[in-house]
């Protein structure tokens, strides 16, 4: 079967019960996808980094799409999370970097006053796959990927 686009557990996390992300409905754009993990988001301070919540996932695409991360549209008002970024855009090329094999992550901001425990398995935010157009005097570099979480940019 040819590969176009899909999930597999990322290296180290092969033991770990990872579960595949999955739509929940025959219309639903996303794929639901769970935490790998407990994670602890403390409460947003000025100045705090994101807490990454691990999926123990990487996707793979075709070279013309990419994938976004986005949050459950119950978050911000159940549980006062939100994604730190709006939405995750993944490239084609993270899959499989040298860093961390292409595991996604989610990055959220606590806008609560107390923890928010989020247990392995819990429905964290979805994935959804795009296509997208080169610009007519497209300026691509042609360089390659070399690392994994926020490695396109300075």
């Amino acid at each position: 079967m040819e590969k176009n686009r899909g999930f597999e557990v990322a290296k180290g996390w092969e033991d770990k019960d990872i579960h595949m992300p999955v739509r929940k409905t025959a219309r639903s754009a996303g794929y639901d996808v769970e935490a790998a993990e407990d994670t602890v988001v403390p409460p947003f301070q000025s100045g705090c980094k994101p807490t990454l919540i691990h999926t123990g996932l990487k996707a793979y695409c075709m070279d013309d799409e990419w994938y976004m991360l986005a949050n459950r549209s119950s978050n911000p008002g159940k549980k006062h999370l939100v994604l730190a970024n709006g939405i995750g855009v993944i490239d084609a090329d993270y899959y499989g970097n040298p860093d961390n094999d292409g595991e996604f992550m989610f990055a959220f901001f606590n806008m609560s006053d107390e923890d928010v425990l989020i247990k392995k398995g819990d429905a964290i935010g979805q994935v959804v796959f795009q296509k997208f157009l080169y610009a007519d005097n497209d300026l691509t570099t042609g360089e390659i990927r070399k690392g994994g979480f926020g490695s396109t940019s300075a």
